[in-house]
This record gives structure tokens, sequence and C-alpha cells, in this order.
């Protein structure tokens, strides 16, 4: 199956790429486990505030603006700033060569750019973790903060930063929240999802190889739209990449190919594959 799914990829005209919370785990990112990680990074908020995970601390009511960033530094720092790329983001820019890709993931970390994928070929559908808008939302642009992040991250005393660190609208004056979406306000990605669109219009009717990583089968934000893509595509090929749960609908399956094992050693043996 290995064989086969590695010869549908480097036949194809381009590849779309669906990552979700699978790959940050493989990375060593679980948003949602009390781990050894999570203790080392967050032990003194947890025993504080009583956070038990990376999810959590992102969606609390920290009980000041201090705290709030104090959080959300910390995070980004350890995740983003001291970020350098991993085996499984190697292999997949080995296993995509010079085709042409489209990424659209739920992760916000960006890794993906981080690793050197084009920001144009990417769709971040509930944001990401390196820009910052206005919490009301009284206008639809966002800011880089990783300089800022790094500030804080570095003067962060017992959970806090200094109040002169926090971050105001430049239009209303009045809180900034991390891109995600954590509630009504958030900006969507709407110039993202347009080049996503153009993307699947250039490839109508052509070979396009779908390559999910580590999305549960519950997961109708992704998943969902990408096997309903794959059906309607009469040249696509699906090939899914999960541990413990490969989901692959009826309608589908004679053109998908459902790989379960660890991600980081799949993508290893795929792109050793593409060299051969």
């Amino acid at each position: 199956m290995y064989k086969s799914a590695a010869k549908e990829i480097k036949e194809a005209d381009a590849i779309l790429i669906g990552a979700s919370n699978g790959l940050s785990i493989t990375e060593g990112l679980h948003l949602f486990a009390d781990n050894q990680a999570f203790e080392e990074l967050f032990w003194d908020l947890k025993q504080k505030y009583g956070i038990q995970c990376i999810l959590q601390g992102m969606g609390a009511r920290w009980p000041s603006e201090e705290e709030k960033w104090g959080f959300w530094s910390r995070l980004v720092r350890h995740y983003c700033g001291e970020y350098r790329e991993t085996p499984v983001m190697a292999d997949l820019k080995k296993l995509i060569g010079k085709k042409d890709y489209f990424i659209i993931t739920s992760n916000g970390e960006c890794h993906f750019e981080m690793c050197g994928f084009a920001s144009e070929k990417i769709y971040e559908v509930e944001g990401n973790w390196l820009t910052i808008q206005c919490a009301a939302r009284c206008h639809e642009k966002v800011y880089p903060w990783a300089d800022l992040a790094e500030r804080m991250a570095e003067t962060e005393q017992g959970g806090k930063i200094p109040r002169e660190l926090i971050p105001h609208c430049p239009v209303c004056g009045g809180s900034m929240q991390v891109h995600m979406e954590m509630d009504r306000n958030f900006i969507p990605e709407t110039e993202s999802q347009k080049r996503l669109e153009g993307f699947l219009e250039q490839y109508h009717g052509k070979k396009l190889v779908i390559l999910e990583l580590g999305i549960g089968w519950r997961n109708q934000l992704i998943k969902a739209p990408l096997m309903r893509l794959a059906a309607r595509e009469p040249q696509a090929v699906y090939v899914t990449v999960n541990l413990g749960e490969i989901f692959i609908p009826e309608e589908i399956r004679d053109k998908s190919y459902g790989l379960d094992g660890d991600l980081s050693e799949i993508l290893h043996r795929l792109a050793k594959e593409q060299e051969k």
C-alpha cells in the first residue's frame, strides 16, 4: 500500500495537504494533554490557576491582561520562537518535492511557515498564534506580535508581564487577543480561503492527491470537506494518515489509501519511496 500511495503522490499534478492535531502531536505539541511537556512549561500556572492543558489555558478567563499575555508569550516563545524544523516536516517537504501544493490546517503554531512552506499557500482555518487582533473586532486587520511576545517572555515574572507591554487596539484602544477562533469576534482568513479556492479551480479535473495528516474522523472542519472534494473530483486520490483511527467512506474507498501508524514513520517511508 505504501508503494502504491507513494506512486500516486509522485504522479500527481498537485498535492492538497490537510493537517490537524495529529501532526502537532507528532512534533511534540499536544494541546489536550497534561503531560511532562506541559508540566515543564506551565507547572506554576497549573498550580496557581488549575489549568490542565494548553487548550484550557488558551481559552481561560485570566484575572488580568498581565496574566493572559504571560501565558500566551510563554507558549509562543517555546513552541514558535524556539521551534526548529522536525524530521516529520523535513520528510513532508521531500515528499512534495517541486510539485505545486496547498495546505489547509487547523494548527495555529505556524510551523509550516517556519519550515519554508510558502505563506500564500497556507490556509489556517482557525487563525494562528503569531498574529493578534482587536478583541472586540472593531476592524478587520490582524497584526504580527512575535517580537512583542519575545519581549514579554523575557520580562515575565510569576506568570505576569509588565503592564507597559500589554497590547492595545490601535483603532479603539481596547484589548487585543491572539488571532485564534475562540469566540464570535474571530476575524476569518478570507484571503487565504480565496487562494485555496483558486488552487482547487486550477486543478479541477486534474490528478490531485489529497494528503490528510493526523485528522480524526469527527473533524468536520477539514476532514469532511476533503472527503467531499475527493468524491466530486474524478481524478482525485485520497491518502489519509493517522494513528489508530482511519475513516474512509464507502463512496471514495476505491480511490483512497488509509495508512494507520506513526505519522513521522509513515511520512519518512513515503519520502524514501520518492527517491527510488
